[in-house]
């Protein structure tokens, strides 16, 4: 749960916050490693200095243990253990003992030495005596001779000293590592600060300079004295705007020409009304009316392949697989009738076997039913038109093939853009089902293709888009 909050909490947070909650801690806990590897050094050098005057009060007590009178005797440098306990800021113990226990001098209650002790090898260690932390070192030597009444022939020698000096010795190390550590910290945290301000002014300039643009404004953005890092989403920022301008420049020219046309439309309309209400013969009247008629059919043909061309540049492609079969069989029903009235004969190839394309149906639907109108009114009458379908590994294709006057290769080159139309276009056309068309496939990554046909007059239109993994 604490990160998640903590992964929220970034989330939110402004860049500067950002760094904070990821630089800050970071820097606490390599301050606090620090500082423990500073106190673990220093309690090893306190221990290295204080143990090099233990060990010199040890062998000290060693060279005066004597067995020369048939005893066991110390004489004992008090002079140095005076001296000792002055640096050790406490009392000094000692203890001098053969191996049989018999003869004991000095505190006979000292910790013993926790694993066994090799000769003429001191080992130190910590230990508790009378509820305070000593230092100790053990030592054990062979004697020349037993002592008198003692089976005992080696010596065990102990010396301890309280760590009170030690401790006092380390907390000043620690503090004075604490104090230039913090400092170090604080001199980092605002040289990090410092460095970020300045490397952030070229950000701050940016929002600024994008702040103050008007709307109307995708020119591109200068990427001059930015950071590398910054570049690439500028960049891409930088395309995306060429993509909305050309989206723009695209949605003003259609507005233009879908105005342009709409209102020849409507004044059409209002000339042949007024021309009707002006006409006394019935006849006239008639011809008047169905000229109007005519005419709202061409107007509502306009609109709706408006509708139709904006529809397809905007609605969103929701690929999905569907029967390449049943779509031709629904497009040529739905277009029989038109294709009837000129007599024209309309079929369809079905592909054997039947095999699933992926797209957006609705919007391929949309295309074909464009292409198969535009074959009807440019066959002639009692001509022939042909729907097929076709697909291998790189994509499918919806074909329209027929056998009317057909384009010449300039004419193949410019069809398809909007409102532009072939030189022996006949009334009623508008130059936008091949918009249409081309417009679907550009949406699916294809393309549209018009082609001479291979054997006699006519056009072939081709709708290819690519298969998913190929694009």
């Amino acid at each position: 749960m604490p990160s998640l909050r903590l992964t929220a909490r970034l989330r939110r947070a402004s860049l500067w916050q950002r760094l904070a909650l990821l630089l800050f801690p970071a820097l606490l806990v390599v301050t606090a490693l620090e500082l423990w590897m500073t106190r673990h050094d220093a309690l090893a050098a306190a221990n290295a200095a204080y143990d090099r005057s233990l060990l010199g009060a040890l062998k000290s007590i060693d060279a005066n243990i004597s067995t020369a009178s048939g005893g066991l005797s110390v004489e004992l440098p008090y002079t140095m253990l005076e001296f000792f306990e002055l640096t050790a800021s406490g009392q000094v113990f000692f203890r001098v003992s053969t191996s049989d226990g018999l003869v004991e001098l000095g505190s006979a209650d000292l910790p013993a030495p926790p694993v066994a002790l090799k000769m003429g090898t001191p080992v130190f260690y910590d230990a508790t005596y009378f509820g305070e932390a000593v230092r100790l070192a053990a030592y054990r030597r062979d004697l020349d001779r037993a002592p008198a009444g003692s089976t005992g022939r080696s010596v065990l020698v102990q010396v301890g000293e309280s760590t009170r000096s030690r401790q006092a010795f380390t907390a000043r190390l620690v503090r004075s590592a604490a104090l230039r550590d913090g400092l170090v910290l604080a001199m980092l945290l605002c040289g990090t600060a410092v460095a970020l301000a300045a490397a952030l002014r070229p950000l701050s300039r940016l929002a600024r300079e994008v702040q103050a643009r008007t709307p109307d404004d995708l020119t591109r953005i200068a990427e001059a004295d930015l950071p590398a890092e910054v570049r690439p989403l500028v960049a891409a920022v930088n395309q995306q705007m060429s993509r909305t301008q050309d989206l723009v420049t695209q949605q003003r020219q259609f507005l233009d020409d879908a105005s342009h046309q709409l209102r020849t439309h409507l004044t059409t309309l209002q000339m042949q009304a007024d021309y009707a209400r002006r006409e006394q013969d019935p006849a006239q009247i008639q011809l008047a009316l169905d000229a109007l008629a005519t005419e709202i059919g061409r107007a509502t043909r306009s609109a709706q392949q408006l509708l139709a061309l904006g529809r397809s540049d905007t609605v969103s492609v929701e690929p999905a697989g569907f029967d390449m079969a049943a779509l031709l069989r629904e497009v040529a029903v739905d277009l029989l009738p038109l294709a009837r009235a000129k007599r024209i004969d309309l079929g369809i190839h079905s592909p054997t076997p039947e095999f699933v394309a992926i797209a957006d149906r609705g919007l391929m639907r949309e295309a074909l039913s464009n292409l198969v109108t535009n074959a009807i009114a440019y066959t002639p009458a009692e001509g022939t038109i042909t729907l097929f379908a076709a697909g291998d590994a790189a994509g499918w294709s919806l074909n329209v093939e027929d056998d009317g006057p057909g384009l010449n290769e300039e004419e193949r080159a410019a069809l398809g853009q909007r409102f532009r139309r072939g030189a022996r276009a006949g009334k009623g056309g508008f130059g936008l089902g091949l918009a249409i068309a081309r417009s679907i496939a550009q949406r699916h990554h294809g393309e549209l293709r018009l082609e001479a046909r291979e054997t006699g007059p006519g056009l072939h239109a081709i709708i290819w888009w690519p298969r998913p993994a190929a694009h």
